[in-house]
């Protein structure tokens, strides 16, 4: 391994086919160039799609209601169907255990001031886990307490750009807030991956805006963030669950699409996640067959490079090289050259990525990148591929006797 003389004979013939050593390394790099490109991509295209479900809890089940367009039960068409607090506990108490967070949301669009500023925003009352169901991050102060929605407390919860629209200068923790009259004290900043318009939200307790609302009851949705441990299949099924039993309790007909209507996240994470299995397969596929391709061209390549050799290995022989040594000399200029191409081909492969970057979002492309675990193990593929490619033929030729060899032309 360490003998000098056999390196200087290695350097020597790289050297003297230098053209036989390009077109050997080339096969080697494009294969993992290509492979780590096209895994980067297909890294790139889960990323997106991953990014876009993280606006709101992804395990999210969303519950409406609007008016029917089936006469059902003695009752007619074109009603108006509505959800209470009652409604809530009930969908909610169904199977506790497959909740993992909830919360109902009352909503309104009502005028805001502070100061000489005003705007109108959209007001949420909810309880204390709609941060959770929102994804949202606290920037200053706190959220919603159980305490706030006991006592009906007039406190509010702002989003980021309401605080940069309405309290522009110093911390807006503490001051107050006109809502449609009524004075609510800020207690909280928080920001949203759903952008500017989810950070134009004000949250005050649903207890208090119910009240508001002449003592009203009405819950506008319901969110139900389903046990992370279900399946997209079981949580599509207590999504269908949800649906039915509410349509009972409000005297909807089961064929009514309109009266009661259930968004879930599982449906669509389903779906998605069959489309990235697809995207990953194709890429897999693909990526492997680059990789083969590469193993195949520089096996072929060996193959005639033992050939192109084989009076040199006579003339070796002749002079009382022995097998192993004329197979070891082979074999280690394989594998440098694998070597020394898989490293040109990785780096090209990640500098590639580096500079694709972000400039692909617009195709749904976000972040390609290949993590280097995989890489590692793609590069000990094609160095053992390449050991085994020099291997074989140089054995195969150390078995021919030196007379025969001599006669190859």
């Amino acid at each position: 391994m360490f003998d000098l003389d056999r390196w200087q004979e290695i350097f020597s013939s790289i050297r003297s086919n230098v053209l036989r050593t390009v077109l050997s390394g080339f096969t080697v790099a494009l294969g993992l160039f290509i492979f780590i490109v096209l895994f980067g991509i297909g890294k790139g295209l889960q990323n997106a799609f991953t990014e876009g479900f993280a606006r709101d809890a992804q395990n999210l089940i969303s519950i409406f209601t609007g008016r029917t367009t089936l006469a059902y039960n003695g009752l007619q068409s074109d009603r108006t169907v509505t959800m209470n607090n009652e409604d809530y506990d009930f969908l909610v108490g169904m199977d506790k255990e497959k909740v993992g967070y909830s919360s109902p949301r009352y909503q309104a669009s009502l005028l805001v001031k502070y100061g000489k500023e005003s705007g109108t925003y959209q007001i949420n009352g909810a309880d204390t886990e709609e941060k959770f169901i929102e994804n949202r991050k606290l920037l200053e102060g706190r959220y919603l307490t159980p305490t706030d929605l006991e006592r009906k407390q007039n406190v509010a919860v702002i989003g980021r750009m309401v605080q940069r629209d309405l309290i522009k200068n110093g911390s807006p923790v503490g001051k107050d807030l006109n809502i449609n009259g009524t004075m609510f004290k800020v207690v909280g900043v928080f920001s949203d991956d759903g952008g500017d318009w989810d950070e134009r939200h004000i949250t005050i307790p649903i207890t208090t805006l119910q009240q508001m609302k002449k003592g009203s009851d009405t819950v506008s949705t319901v969110y139900i963030a389903y046990n992370e441990n279900m399946t997209p299949q079981e949580a599509i099924k207590y999504g269908d669950e949800l649906k039915s039993r509410l349509k009972s309790r409000k005297n909807v007909s089961p064929d009514d699409e309109n009266g009661v209507r259930v968004w879930n996240n599982a449906q669509n994470m389903n779906d998605t996640f069959m489309f990235l299995a697809v995207i990953t397969a194709i890429v897999t596929f693909i990526g492997l067959g680059t990789l083969l391709a590469g193993i195949i061209g520089i096996s072929n390549i060996m193959v005639y490079i033992v050939k192109e050799r084989t009076q040199e290995i006579g003339v070796r022989k002749a002079i009382g090289a022995k097998p192993k040594s004329i197979v070891a000399l082979i074999v280690q200029e394989s594998v440098l050259i694998t070597v020394i191409s898989g490293f040109v081909g990785v780096g090209l492969g990640v500098l590639a990525l580096n500079l694709i970057g972000d400039s692909l979002e617009e195709f749904f492309i976000k972040d390609p990148n290949v993590g280097w675990v995989t890489i590692f193990a793609a590069f000990i593929a094609l160095v053992f591929s390449g050991l085994i490619a020099g291997f074989v033929p140089a054995y195969r030729a150390s078995k021919i006797k030196p007379i025969e060899a001599l006669r190859v032309e």
